[in-house]
C-alpha cells in the first residue's frame, strides 16, 4: 500500500508554525512530510535537526533518489530544488523560480501528480511562491490548506493563496496537526489510488488527475525544466508574453491557472505575476538610479570643460556649457525627487500604505 504525502512550504515567519505543526503530530503519522522553506543558498541548513528535536518524527535532509516513507520528514537542500518523482525524492539545480531555489511551486507541482494522495500546506511568507503549486494540488484532487493570514508573521503568501486558490481550509498553526492527521488516516485507509508520490510510475505516463491533456503536458514540461533538463517545447505550450525574463532577458510565455497568472522563459526561469511585479519595481528603481548617476557624471564633465573654456578665454563655449549644465542639473534634481520624494512609480503597495497610514 502506498502512503500519502504532505508537502509544506513557507518563507519569512514560517518556522514557528512549522514547529507547531511537527510538535502536534504523533509517532506513526501515516504520511511522509516534505518541506521547502526559503533559505540562503550558500549556507548549510539545520532545519531537519530542528524539526526532529521538535516532535516525535525523524527528519533528514533530502538526498537524490531517497525513498519517501510514512512518518518521516524530508527537508530541502539549500540552493537546490526538491521534487517528488514517484515515491522518491529528486534534488536538482534547475533554474530558479520566483528567484528561489528551492522553490515551493516546484515541490508542490511535482507532488500534485499524486492527486488525492497529496496534501499541500502553505505557511507564512512574502509574495506568492507556492500559490501556483497549491493550485495544481487542488486541481488534481489533493487537499489544499493555508495558515490563517491573521496569524501569519508574513501574511502575503497565505493571502495570495486564499485569493487565487479554492483552498479547503484556512487554519491556525495549532489546528493543522489534527486536520492533517485526520486527512492522512482517511487517505491511508482508502489508498492513494493515483500515480505520483507513493508509486514508481514515471510522471510522463501518470499523474495530475482532473487536469486536461494540455495542462498535464505543460506541467510535465515544467518539471523537466525544474529537474535540470532543457525543454524548448514550452514555447509552444502557452502564449508568448511581451515581457522578457528579468534574469536572462529571454522570451517568456504567459501561463494562466484559474485566478493565477505566471510567466516562464525558454531558459527555464519562472515568475508568478506578484514576483514579476516586484522584480519590475526593483528594475525600475535600479534604472532610475542609473539614470541619476549618468546625469551626475554629465554634470561633472560639463563643469570641468566649462572651467577649461573659461581659462582659455572661450567665453561663448563656456556660456553654452553653463546653459547645458543648468538643464542637466534640473533633470537630475527632478529624477532625485522622484526617487526620494514622490516615488510611487517604484514603491510597493505596502510602502504606500505605510506612508498614507
Amino acid at each position: 500500500m502506498t502512503c500519502p504525502v504532505v508537502v509544506i512550504g513557507g518563507s519569512a515567519g514560517a518556522l514557528e508554525p512549522l514547529l507547531h505543526l511537527v510538535q502536534g503530530l504523533e509517532a506513526g503519522f501515516p504520511a511522509a512530510l516534505v518541506v521547502v522553506i526559503h533559505m540562503p543558498p550558500d549556507q548549510p541548513s539545520a532545519l531537519a535537526g530542528i524539526l526532529e528535536r521538535a516532535g516525535p518524527l525523524p527528519a533528514e535532509q533530502a538526498r537524490d533518489g531517497l525513498l519517501t516513507l510514512p512518518g518521516r520528514i524530508y527537508t530541502a537542500v539549500p540552493g537546490h530544488h526538491l521534487l517528488l518523482d514517484g515515491s522518491r525524492l529528486k534534488v536538482s539545480l534547475g533554474p530558479r523560480e520566483n528567484h528561489a531555489r528551492p522553490s515551493i511551486d516546484v515541490l508542490f507541482r511535482s507532488a500534485a501528480r499524486g492527486g488525492p494522495g497529496t496534501a499541500g500546506v502553505l505557511l507564512s511568507g512574502g509574495l506568492d511562491d507556492g500559490v501556483s503549486g497549491l493550485w495544481a494540488i487542488r486541481r488534481s484532487g489533493g487537499r489544499a490548506l493555508v495558515q490563517h493570514p491573521e496569524e501569519a508573521e508574513s501574511p502575503e503568501m497565505p493571502l495570495n493563496a486564499v485569493r487565487q486558490v479554492d483552498v479547503h481550509e484556512i487554519l491556525r498553526a495549532a489546528q493543522l496537526p489534527a486536520a492533517l492527521t485526520t486527512w492522512a488516516w482517511e487517505r491511508r485507509a482508502q489508498g492513494t489510488g493515483d500515480a505520483g508520490p507513493g508509486t514508481t510510475e514515471p510522471p510522463s505516463r501518470q499523474g495530475w488527475p482532473n487536469m486536461n491533456e494540455d495542462e498535464r503536458r505543460r506541467l510535465h514540461t515544467e518539471l523537466q525544466i525544474a529537474a535540470g533538463r532543457d525543454a524548448p517545447e514550452l514555447l509552444g505550450q502557452a502564449p508568448l508574453s511581451p515581457m522578457t525574463c528579468p534574469e536572462c532577458h529571454g522570451v517568456m510565455v504567459q501561463i494562466t491557472e484559474g485566478a493565477t497568472l505566471r510567466f516562464r522563459c525558454h531558459t527555464g526561469h519562472a515568475f508568478t505575476a506578484g514576483t514579476l511585479i516586484a522584480e519590475l519595481r526593483r528594475a525600475a528603481e535600479e534604472s532610475l538610479w542609473s539614470g541619476l548617476r549618468t546625469l551626475r557624471e554629465k554634470q561633472f564633465l560639463l563643469e570641468h570643460l566649462g572651467q577649461q573654456f573659461s581659462t582659455t578665454g572661450q567665453a561663448a563655449e563656456a556660456a553654452a556649457l553653463r546653459s547645458e549644465l543648468g538643464r542637466t542639473a534640473r533633470c537630475a534634481a527632478t529624477l532625485r525627487e522622484t526617487l526620494l520624494g514622490d516615488h510611487t512609480c517604484v514603491a510597493s503597495p505596502s510602502d504606500l500604505d505605510r506612508e498614507n497610514g
